[in-house]
């Protein structure tokens, strides 16, 4: 049985009904009969939590449209964030339906290698704190295509960056949908269509009117809620196998395949080969610093030192979340396994590995805290569709409306329209994306997404930073061969090609691309063709302005 196969099940062991209890010598479970799980029908405590929620929301919502007149209040909650508080609001941001949903998924089913979307995320973090945050928040003023376009020319690269932040948000947003379809049928049991519409008109109600500040306290107030619910969910856990870590690693080894589960490189639920492995981690570790939603977050503090700051925060809270993961998953893997669970049928909640979470506050609370659980994860997503949603309506109206079509001469008010209009059409194209994948893993949607964001985004914002001889040319022929070589490489991979070009088919033909993560290659050309077309297309202007641009990221000088 391969690992991937360890299928999430329709029956479970409810903590207030049925214990299976441990046998600490032989690391091994006995499993008596166990009760039907309350997946997929009407939870009253969900239901409790996420009007809750939402009432909470939609109140500062109206709070926050009555301070959102300008562009700045809109795009950036006129600087006003603290570092703490945007901190906050990062992990918040960060913390999404592919981390408390996917990588726990993916833990209980791929064993081991699960953890590597853990770690390639966190390991992001670093970058953008030494690399991105001051330059960002010092030569920015709304999107990272300020920065790009400092000292280049603004129409191409503004062009070609909008387009490139567009498809990696769309892509994020995606497998936001994928998981809040799922919860909301989970707690509702409403159609999947139905789930989808749900969400979309709340998210596009959070935008539209509040703009970023009611965003970031959304945020904030998910990471809370997240965090709190992770970690009762993780000590839950430790404390079914006697708060011992070698305890929960023995019940997992003693499954059948158990073993697979503990050891590295084995699983092809997560990669194919050792060099996938790679290349999804330089796509996990570099998307971060490319990512529209994170980048944006750094124009909402009042300055450079702020901006630090709230990577700091950010980082030590993202870290100890991923830790929380990792016992999730593992205690998914033990508690909620095949051999011990009746098959599900086709198309019913818990069928895929998303559902491993939920599932595991089943067995441990019963169904209140399963209603807990899945209202927190449902706040999770609100809150960073909201954020990705925002990020894509300032490319659309502040890079493209305003800086390619009315060459930067724009009244604000018509500036905001055109945003609130895009928030709109990214809505809808995000609950038809979320239809068209609904049954793939959130962590893997999230994966192309950031191998998206390290191959278009990253060398081109990196290189406008440090390095004197690059051009505008040199900029846009990076941001368009990251953006057409990693989309087309994700579109020929298994991820793709097979499981969603070829879904049901018997003896689906192979991927033309082997590899599931394109960010190997795709961020390779980005850089290489950088670096090529700026050596043979010389910018006096722009090398001209590169002392001055030095002066204004690491002093501040001239900031907004």
């Amino acid at each position: 049985m391969r690992p991937y196969k360890v299928a999430i099940g329709v029956r479970l062991y409810a903590n207030n009904l049925v214990k299976p209890p441990l046998n600490q010598h032989a690391g091994e479970l006995s499993m008596p009969p166990v009760p039907q799980t309350t997946i997929g029908q009407p939870n009253n405590v969900a239901i409790l939590f996420f009007f809750a929620f939402v009432l909470v929301t939609l109140g500062i919502t109206f709070w926050a449209a009555r301070k959102t007149r300008t562009s700045s209040e809109f795009y950036a909650a006129g600087r006003s964030i603290s570092g703490w508080q945007n901190g906050l609001a990062l992990a918040g941001d960060f913390m999404s339906a592919a981390s408390f949903l996917g990588i726990a998924g993916l833990v209980a089913t791929g064993g081991y290698d699960g953890l590597i979307y853990s770690v390639g995320y966190l390991a992001g973090w670093p970058v953008v704190m030494f690399l991105i945050a001051e330059p960002l928040r010092n030569l920015g003023k709304y999107s990272f295509a300020d920065v790009v376009a400092y000292r280049l020319k603004q129409r191409p690269i503004r062009a070609a960056a909008a387009t490139a932040s567009i498809v990696t948000v769309l892509f994020y947003l995606t497998a936001q949908m994928v998981g809040a379809g799922s919860l909301v049928n989970l707690m509702f049991n409403l159609p999947h269509e139905a789930a989808m519409l749900a969400v979309g008109a709340l998210m596009i109600a959070y935008v539209l009117f509040g703009g970023m500040l009611a965003t970031t306290w959304v945020q904030i107030i998910k990471a809370v809620l997240l965090l709190g619910g992770a970690t009762l969910l993780t000590a839950l856990t430790l404390s079914r196998f006697g708060w011992s870590y070698e305890g929960l690693f023995r019940a997992v080894g003693a499954l059948p395949d158990g073993a697979k589960l503990l050891q590295p490189g084995v699983s092809e639920k997560v990669a194919t080969s050792p060099w996938d492995i790679i290349s999804l981690s330089l796509g996990l570790m570099f998307g971060t610093a490319g990512l529209p939603h994170i980048l944006m977050r750094f124009y909402t503090v009042p300055d450079a030192r702020e901006a630090r700051k709230s990577v700091f925060y950010a980082t030590g809270l993202i870290g100890y979340f991923y830790i929380l993961t990792f016992t999730i998953g593992y205690g998914a893997a033990a508690l909620v396994a095949k051999p011990y669970l009746a098959p599900i049928k086709e198309g019913t909640p818990g069928k895929t590995s998303n559902m491993a979470a939920p599932l595991l506050a089943e067995i441990l609370g019963g169904a209140p805290l399963l209603g807990f659980l899945a209202a927190v994860a449902f706040a999770t997503i609100l809150a960073v569709v909201a954020g990705l949603t925002l990020a894509g309506a300032a490319a659309l109206s502040h890079d493209i409306y305003v800086g390619v079509i009315r060459r930067g001469q724009s009244a604000e008010r018509d500036e905001v329209r055109v945003a609130k209009a895009a928030t709109v059409g990214l809505g809808v194209c995000a609950i038809l994306l979320g239809l068209a994948f609904k049954n793939v893993n959130v962590a893997f949607m999230v994966g192309l997404a950031f191998a998206v964001a390290a191959s278009a985004n990253f060398p081109a914002l990196l290189l406008s930073i440090t390095w004197k001889r690059f051009t505008t040319a040199g900029a846009v022929a990076s941001i368009w061969t990251g953006l057409l070589v990693a989309v087309v490489l994700i579109a020929l991979s298994p991820t793709v090609w097979i499981d969603v070009f070829q879904k049901g088919v018997t003896n689906p033909s192979p991927a033309p691309f082997p590899m599931k993560s394109p960010a190997l290659f795709s961020m390779g050309a980005a850089f290489l063709v950088a670096i090529a077309v700026s050596l043979f297309t010389r910018e006096p202007e722009a090398e001209a302005l590169f002392e001055s641009e030095k002066l204004r990221t690491y002093a501040g000088i001239g900031a907004e």
